[in-house]
């Protein structure tokens, strides 16, 4: 099941949206980040909710992290360098739930300021992205706190298209 829900999560990551409409870099650490936010919303949901939860948050992160260390190796990243590379990733990520999770939780910092500091640092936020995409995320985090928890450890984790994505009968949202 800890495999479904990141398999989910990913491909809420990849919704091409996000990098076409949001502004998000179409790059390595762009989709990280992608993969990251989406990541953390999940285990913002279970964290805290008992054993069965912490397993199952345990062996999504085992998941994530492995499908990292896979991707660093397949883009010819060398031995010597992948596990100091996870080190960073997994700084990079428990930093970031921290911060998403207090903008979540108190909204100081804003949810927006946290996305322009991590996802738009590089490539900037000229068009307002930020705000559009934390206005996305809280949906996203409303809509998983709304699913039943013994669906979301059984592997069924849901997310709803972003704004702009094409739904599933082909039509803009």
């Amino acid at each position: 099941p800890a495999r479904e829900a990141y398999l989910a999560v990913v491909a809420q990551a990849r919704q091409p949206v996000f990098y076409a409409s949001f502004g998000v870099p179409d790059s390595i650490d762009g989709r990280f980040e992608m993969i990251a936010l989406h990541a953390i919303l999940l285990v913002r949901r279970i964290k805290g909710r008992g054993t069965p939860s912490d397993q199952f948050g345990r062996e999504f992160m085992t998941y994530l992290f492995a499908d990292m260390d896979r991707n660093l190796r397949e883009m010819g990243t060398g031995d010597m360098r992948v596990g100091k590379k996870i080190k960073e990733m997994a700084e990079a990520f428990y930093g970031r739930a921290k911060a998403y999770n207090a903008a979540l939780d108190s909204g100081a910092p804003p949810l927006e300021d946290v996305l322009k500091r991590n996802i738009y640092a590089d490539v900037g936020d000229e068009h307002g992205a930020a705000r559009e995409l934390a206005e996305t995320v809280q949906r996203q985090a409303d809509l998983l706190e709304s699913q039943e928890l013994v669906a979301i450890l059984a592997g069924t984790v849901h997310f709803e298209p972003p704004r702009g994505a094409a739904s599933p009968n082909g039509q803009n949202d």
